[in-house]
């Protein structure tokens, strides 16, 4: 008898401190050589500097950061018959687009130049969530773009 529909579906886990399952998230994305513990200090010293920026809960500038930086459409490129590629938009579930903000967050946080990362990615979050600015920001505005440039390509979804 086939088992196809009994696996079970992983749910996130909690970060130790805010409880918070995309805090977790951004850590285990931030994370490099398995250094867990080295990327919660990073983040918790960038909630120390959002609390006394901003004056209000790290975790909930955090949520409306992700929010302001997540993307409704993506392009994709397929190829079609004769070796043509085109480049199709493509609107994205809420994970996919989460994941997507996370990422874009952590490399505009890493481009930015500052002391420390802790310093880089608050400022990148602060940006995002309140001033509506930043790399993180630009990106999914380029994102935008090129998804309306190709709407023509639209039906070779």
């Amino acid at each position: 008898m086939s088992r196809r529909g009994t696996a079970k579906k992983k749910t996130a886990k909690h970060d130790p401190l805010c409880r918070s399952r995309i805090v977790n998230m951004l850590v285990n994305r931030m994370m490099k050589h398995g250094k867990k513990s080295l990327a919660y200090q990073i983040f918790y010293r960038a909630g120390i500097d959002i609390k006394q920026k901003t004056e209000e809960n790290p975790v909930s500038v955090l949520r409306r950061a992700i929010v302001r930086v997540m993307p409704k459409v993506v392009v994709k490129t397929r190829r079609r018959k004769k070796g043509k590629t085109y480049k199709v938009p493509v609107s994205i579930e809420f994970p996919q687009g989460k994941l997507l903000a996370i990422r874009w967050l952590l490399g505009a946080s890493r481009k930015r130049s500052g002391t420390s990362m802790a310093s880089q990615l608050s400022s990148e979050i602060i940006d995002a969530a309140s001033k509506k600015r930043g790399n993180a920001i630009r990106k999914k505005e380029e994102t935008h773009r090129m998804a309306e440039a190709s709407r023509t390509s639209a039906h070779f979804r």
